[in-house]
């Protein structure tokens, strides 16, 4: 890898990381950890309303099957469009876009009467997500100071976490409430009279985009704004200040398929199936491990409390991990998160022959879990923006959540679904993807330290050039 230097983009950026740590930051990281709160508790609210709809509504085995693989799909296709658009249209808009639709039609669920109705809503709330989620980190790495991205992942990872663990315990309380399913959804609804609007007035735009868009002042300006509100404590920037190789047209966006190109290919495929791995677990302790714990003889209470243990481990287990990506590496810190879980996996797996004491080895294998691969997120997704320059980071990091979501988050869950009974087979697939993943990173990826505008291309001559 070659850092290129006297380039705008190179000096914009070095102006950008000179920022201090400010409360100006906190709130962007507040404001997209809402987003992420919010879009966190809508896509994990379909493991509940599997459970709590059931009966109300009268779900069939496919209506099932809908439920656990179909808001996901739409959710990739969702991250897929907004892939093709990313880099082209604003990442704001991209996000303000996934978060109307998704909290529009969470909120409709309450008035949902059959099944039908309950399916082609959680599809439509997907479309959305897929623009929203993805579309944070891609904003955070490019304005947030490199060396505080990993402050962002941690807080961002959190209150995505929270989210995680409040749904299981509302689903919980709401257990036997015919009702449950609809009161359930109201809370990620509500969301659309307030989210929105934080989104318009608190996220700036990307400086590197105006930069890319040929708007070299609007760049500048951006860059000021950042410098004002995080305090005036670093000299403002002015177009002379971008150097001699500014280029005051808009630049060419690369065609999407750069991402495939020989210096660039290997970097899109380790951020994707490290994706995978952490994203496996994720979904299948999401979206199925009530339904599979209720399978394998457990109370509906008790199915939902155990899921929340899992998530509630992961809130200081993503702040850990936040910390150690900094200290040991992003490869590292993936390794540690997915190798470490195998021990939990293997205690849930066999909490079954346990007899009495199958609660406490459970809750025991979900502690392990929840703090290890659960908190692997700060790590694998500000990895994934690392892979890509600015002109590919919106559609680099839309692609890969989206692929390693069509595998992790439709494929898995669509296969486990018919063996939510069998412990072995259920949590057997998530200690074989989880360990194979654990190795990705560190024998084929390359460590990233907060470079935004590095990307290597091969050469006719084999040589090593910066893009």
């Amino acid at each position: 890898m070659i850092a290129p230097t006297h380039t705008a983009a190179y000096e914009l950026g070095k102006k950008l990381d000179s920022i201090p740590f400010s409360a100006y930051h906190v709130l962007l990281i507040v404001v997209l950890g809402t987003v992420g709160f919010v879009e966190g508790y809508d896509l994990a609210l379909g493991g509940s309303l599997i459970v709590l709809a059931k009966g109300p509504l009268h779900l069939s085995q496919d209506d099932i099957r809908w439920l656990v693989a179909g808001p996901t799909f739409l959710v990739v296709i969702g991250g897929f469009t907004a892939s093709a658009l990313s880099d082209r249209l604003s990442r704001k808009l991209v996000m303000q876009i996934g978060v109307v639709i998704s909290t529009l039609f969470t909120l409709l669920i309450p008035l949902a009467q059959t099944a039908e109705q309950l399916i082609i809503l959680r599809l439509i709330t997907g479309i959305g997500m897929g623009f929203a989620i993805p579309a944070a980190f891609p904003i955070a790495a490019e304005l947030m100071p490199a060396q505080h991205r990993r402050t962002y992942g941690a807080i961002f990872e959190v209150m995505l976490a929270s989210a995680f663990t409040l749904l299981p315990f509302v689903a919980f309380m709401l257990a036997g409430n015919p009702h449950g399913f609809r009161l359930i959804a109201l809370p990620g609804g509500l969301a659309l009279g307030v989210v929105p609007l934080l989104v318009h007035y608190a996220i700036p735009e990307s400086p590197r985009w105006y930069l890319r868009r040929g708007m070299p002042q609007a760049a500048v300006t951006a860059v000021n704004l950042m410098i004002k509100r995080c305090g005036g404590r670093v000299p403002e920037l002015t177009v002379d200040g971008l150097g001699p190789s500014l280029t005051l047209e808009r630049e060419e966006l690369p065609p999407f398929m750069a991402l495939f190109r020989a210096g660039q290919l290997r970097w899109t495929v380790v951020g994707i199936l490290s994706g995978i791995s952490a994203s496996t677990a994720y979904y299948t302790c999401a979206i199925l491990l009530p339904k599979a714990l209720v399978d394998q003889g457990g109370a509906v209470a008790l199915s939902f409390g155990l899921s929340s243990v899992l998530f509630l481990a992961s809130i200081p287990g993503k702040l850990f991990t936040g910390f150690l990506m900094e200290v040991i590496g992003r490869r590292w810190t993936m390794t540690y998160s997915l190798a470490g879980s195998l021990p939990g996996i293997a205690l849930m797996a066999g909490a079954h022959w346990a007899d009495a004491l199958a609660p406490v080895v459970f809750i025991a294998g979900g502690l392990i879990t929840g703090f290890t691969v659960l908190s692997a997120f700060p790590c694998t997704r500000v990895y994934l923006s690392e892979q890509f320059p600015t002109a590919l980071r919106g559609r680099g990091h839309f692609f890969g959540e989206s692929t390693a979501r069509l595998v992790a988050g439709v494929g898995f869950p669509l296969f486990l679904e018919r063996y939510t009974a069998s412990p072995m087979v259920f949590f057997g697939t998530l200690l074989v993807v989880v360990g194979v993943g654990a190795f990705v990173p560190l024998m084929f990826g390359r460590e990233t330290v907060g470079h935004l505008e590095t990307v290597t291309a091969e050469s006719n001559n084999g040589v090593r050039t910066a893009a």
